[in-house]
């Protein structure tokens, strides 16, 4: 009884933790999104259609090696434990952004998101790391508690990285960024301990080779989709990440634009503030396939309007409805993948989830980009809302098909 009581306290003082580092590593990655596509403006006399693409190619190019990279750090955690692989992340996101403040180019800025693209990972490996402690009847409520840590972070950094870019400057806004960064990691160092709850005697002994596990994806549908809805929900979201500075400059002027660009940012993540919690522990009741299909059709509404907006307060209001949307379907993804994949292979699961969401995040930019710098940026909104609405309609038709094979299944025993 002890044991379990010591264990329970760990577990509660882990998620205070990773909640506490994960602020930081949102709040302070956050912080530069808002101006990059402003940055690369100051390193040289480049057309405004040029900007947009390399924005979009510079914001999305860490994602390539983060692609690569997830399952890999996915399975190492599953195998020696995820404490080691978070301190790792932390430092080298740090010294990444660190140089970022003395490019001098695009292409080294280039370069130095293509390096840190290979530690990117920090906040899903903490989900993975809280996942494996965590019993599957309040999965979705602990997950959606851990989320709210980085979504307070989103919600602080761009305003204070917009104010901070506009009294200091964006090299030196970088620079300020990566001593966060390193805060992060000392904090896991220092405070984490790790422990893994197992879901069955016999998985305490189970190892998985890769091909079983991509084997238990492909023929689980429902899994594989939700996995797959990974990749089309962040090429959505993030091909407006980019651009948005862009476009609020579009519908706002240059006045005080670094601030207002944050502002645009903040603002979804305070929707998703208020409702990631909420989701979780509702999805813990009815289900959590359910709440993901609605917050899909929820979030795709929410992005059509946004073309037509014609003052910042229009696309603000938008936003917030967006992040209340948003703010569920991680947790929510997360908590299924801890119901139905065994406890021995979920890091490595997760990895390839996170893979597929990095996925999204390389086509995302790339593809806002394309679309803003060729057909204006009311084509992104079209596109991306096409893109979730789709998402929850694929969605829907799986999890109704697997749900009724089910039924008829056990009718038939």
């Amino acid at each position: 009884m002890y044991i379990i009581q010591n264990q329970s306290a760990i577990i509660k003082r882990n998620v205070v933790i990773m909640w506490v580092a994960n602020f930081f590593i949102a709040g302070s990655m956050t912080m530069v999104l808002p101006f990059i596509s402003l940055y690369i403006e100051t390193l040289g006399n480049f057309s405004a259609s040029y900007v947009k693409q390399w924005s979009g190619w510079i914001f999305g190019i860490t994602f390539v090696t983060a692609f690569i990279f997830s399952p890999i750090w996915g399975r190492i955690g599953d195998k020696y434990g995820r404490k080691i692989i978070l301190i790792l992340s932390a430092t080298g996101i740090a010294c990444s952004v660190f140089l970022m403040g003395f490019a001098t180019s695009v292409w080294q800025l280039f370069l130095l998101r293509l390096f840190m693209g290979m530690f990117t990972g920090f906040i899903p490996m903490s989900q993975a790391l809280i996942s494996t402690q965590t019993p599957k009847k309040i999965a979705g409520k602990i997950l959606g508690t851990l989320q709210t840590g980085s979504v307070t972070g989103m919600l602080v950094g761009p305003l204070l990285g917009g104010a901070l870019a506009d009294v200091i400057g964006y090299g030196a806004t970088f620079q300020f960024v990566s001593i966060t960064i390193f805060l992060s990691a000392l904090i896991v160092a220092i405070g984490l301990k790790e422990v893994r709850l197992q879901d069955s005697e016999s998985e305490k002994r189970r190892e998985y080779r890769s091909k079983e596990i991509l084997a238990y994806i492909i023929y689980n549908p429902v899994l594989f989709v939700v996995m797959l809805m990974s990749t089309l929900v962040q090429i959505a979201h993030f091909s407006i990440q980019p651009i948005l500075s862009l476009y609020v400059a579009e519908i706002n002027g240059p006045t005080n634009i670094a601030f207002f660009s944050g502002l645009a940012f903040s603002v979804a993540g305070l929707g998703n503030l208020f409702m990631a919690r909420q989701w979780g522990t509702l999805g813990d009741r009815i289900g959590y396939i359910k709440i993901i299909i609605v917050l899909l059709f929820v979030a795709g509404l929410a992005y059509f309007p946004a073309a037509f907006v014609t003052n910042i307060w229009q696309l603000i209001v938008l936003r917030f409805i967006l992040g209340t949307a948003i703010g569920g379907i991680i947790p929510l993804r997360i908590a299924y993948i801890r119901q139905v994949a065994p406890i021995n292979m979920q890091g490595e699961v997760l990895g390839y989830n996170t893979s597929l969401r990095f996925l999204g995040n390389i086509i995302g930019p790339a593809l806002g980009g394309m679309l803003a710098g060729l057909f204006g940026f009311a084509s992104v909104f079209y596109v991306t809302s096409s893109l979730l609405i789709l998402s929850g309609v694929i969605m829907f038709i799986v999890w109704y098909r697997n749900e009724h094979s089910n039924k008829v299944a056990t009718y038939s025993k």
